[in-house]
């Protein structure tokens, strides 16, 4: 079964627990954090850490680094879905590059295992969470807290981060599925109907 298929099965049967591998992507700090649960009901946090790479590090070998610890993430938890924070433009065009190609990695893992793999951007990610698109790290913290039931905030950030990524992704994933469909569906529905608004060479539809 195509991965898109797998994806769309498992979210559509209502009380299937699925579970979801967060990357918060970094070549210093690389959040993972591992959930489970169905959106509408009680989540369980399954694990969280964070993979480290030296800063003054070859980057071939910090991205080796980082491809290891997240291969071991996977083959101890074996995940339905991995989502990853969507790299946006920042200021610092250093720190975008590391967080990039800490991504390509993340996204690789996933895919040569046949993981489907979603990207989310950080206001997504921070809306979900919270409800505001805004809030800053410290409250996406303490929502990752109370909504995993957990006795204090996991730390550093980038492992709140990377929980709050599979929050996001297992509550999103269905209403994102359904629109996928109508688009779909309207898609395949609009040749016919342009053939008949219009019919070609004057001949009636």
């Amino acid at each position: 079964m195509a991965p898109d298929s797998l994806h769309k099965q498992v979210i559509d049967e209502w009380g299937w627990r699925v579970r979801v591998l967060g990357v918060d992507p970094g070549l210093t700090r690389c959040g993972i954090g591992v959930v489970e649960g169905v959106a509408g009901r009680p989540l369980t946090m399954i694990g969280v850490g964070v993979v480290r790479t030296p800063a003054d590090a070859d980057l071939g070998h910090r991205l080796v680094a980082v491809e290891q610890g997240i291969e071991q993430w996977l083959d101890e938890h074996r995940p339905e879905f991995v989502a990853v924070e969507r790299v946006f433009s920042q200021h610092n065009v250093r720190t975008v590059m590391g967080t990039a190609q800490a991504s390509a990695v993340a996204i690789l893992c996933a895919s040569r295992r046949g993981i489907p793999v979603a990207l989310h951007t950080p206001s997504e990610v921070k809306a979900a969470v919270t409800g505001s698109g805004r809030a800053d790290k410290a409250q996406v913290g303490a929502m990752v807290t109370r909504l995993l039931r957990l006795a204090a905030p996991p730390k550093p950030a980038d492992a709140a981060d990377a929980l709050a990524l599979a929050i996001c992704h297992i509550w999103r994933a269905p209403a994102q599925n359904r629109l996928q469909q109508a688009v779909a569906l309207h898609t395949a529905q609009g040749p016919r109907r342009s053939q008949k608004l219009h019919p070609s060479k004057g001949r009636p539809a």
